[in-house]
Order: C-alpha cells, then structure tokens, then sequence
C-alpha cells in the first residue's frame, strides 16, 4: 500500500513550482539585458577606426555606430513591431532594424530619409510600389538593398577574422545585427541584435550558427 504524500509537504512542492513559474514568466517578460559577454579572443586583432565623422562629434563613424547601438538598447527596448509616424519608434518598442536605425542616426546618418531617397532614386531596385520614408527604413529586405548600393560590402567568411569588425552591419535573410567589438575564444565576434520577444540579451555569441547571412557592410561616409 503506497503511502499519502503528507499535506504539509504537497503545499512545499506547490509552493515551489509555483515559484518557478513565476520566475519563468519574469525570465519571458522583462525586456532583454543588455549586459555584456566577456572578450575572450586572446589573439590580436587591430579594432578600425573610419575616416569619417559625418556628425562631427570628434568620434569616428565605425565607433560611433557601434556606441550608439549601445546607447539605444540601455534603454532596453521590448520587441513590437509597429508603425510610427515619423518612422522612429518612441514608445519603448522596436525590432532588428531599429538598432541599426539608431546606430547611425547616432553616428549622424538619417537612414528613414536616406532610404527613401534611394528608393525613389533606384526604384526599380526595390520592391516597393509606394514609398513610405516613415516604414521603409524598418523593413530588412530595402536594407539589404539600400547597404548594397551605399556602403562596403565584406568578407561573409568569419575565417577572416580582422575583416569582422564592431559597428559593421550584418544581414540575414530576413533578420539584421551589428557586429559586436568582442569575440569569443576562437575570434568570432558576437551579434548585437533584437530578434524577437524571448531573447534575453541583446549580445549573443550565435554568428557562427547563422546560416542565412546575405550580406556584411561597413559605413564608409555620406555620398
């Protein structure tokens, strides 16, 4: 004959599966962390540093892109996607292509008004009937499009380990990141990115396990 659980000791394991719901649904959600993983490439890799200053503000656009990354995600946006008008989202929402959006637009490029403009330039380029500056900039396929005509494309081989280098862009096939300054042991460097609402830091160490990468830029000043 199986012996009753004790009620005393039924309500502890309540208790702590409770627990540990509640926990789980915190885990799920707060918005992501932006801690930081730790340099662990121990090898030597001279960081570039860009000859433009297009907001001239005595940093270098390849830094700047990349501080403001930071800059915007310590604010720790939630992943939503919206629309905004004036493109920008102020609401504390956002996706993958806001934290290139605001990279540059720290760094002083305006990429709503400068992907519109080539939209309209080069529409036969892009799959957009009708130009909306306010959405069009938010979208990874126009990105993809907009990065090919206007900035350096680079080595998509990770081997090459000084051709990866922080505030590069990355592009997949429908997701986009900015190339972390840190690296994991072997050299491969982390993924500064928003992908969806479950993620919990906003730098992974998950480039070598991309396998729809379309594309890897680097800004090289305003034309």
């Amino acid at each position: 004959m199986k012996r009753a659980i004790p009620r005393k000791l039924k309500m502890m394991i309540c208790a702590a599966l409770a627990l540990i719901l509640i926990t789980l649904g915190l885990f799920y959600i707060l918005p992501p962390s932006d801690r930081r993983l730790a340099d662990r490439y121990s090898g030597k890799i001279s960081a570039y540093v860009s000859e433009n200053d297009q907001d001239e503000d005595g940093i270098d656009d390849q830094t700047d892109i990349l501080q403001s990354a930071w800059e915007y995600l310590s604010s720790r946006p939630e992943y939503k996607s919206r629309y905004y008008e004036g493109g920008y989202p102020d609401d504390g929402y956002g996706v993958c292509t806001d934290v290139v959006a605001f990279a540059l637009k720290g760094a002083g490029y305006d990429l709503s008004a400068l992907v519109d403009h080539d939209i309209r330039t080069n529409n036969s380029d892009y799959n957009v009937e009708t130009p909306d500056a306010n959405i069009d900039f938010r979208r990874v396929r126009n990105l993809a499009v907009y990065f090919e005509h206007h900035a350096l494309a680079m080595s998509m081989d990770l081997n090459e380990k000084s051709e990866w280098q922080g505030g590069d862009i990355v592009i997949f096939k429908d997701h986009i990141g900015i190339v972390s300054d840190r690296r994991n042991r072997y050299g491969i460097p982390y993924l500064i990115h928003h992908y969806g609402p479950f993620q919990r830091y906003y730098e992974e160490d998950v480039l070598s396990m991309r396998t729809d990468m379309i594309g890897h830029y680097r800004i090289i000043g305003d034309e």
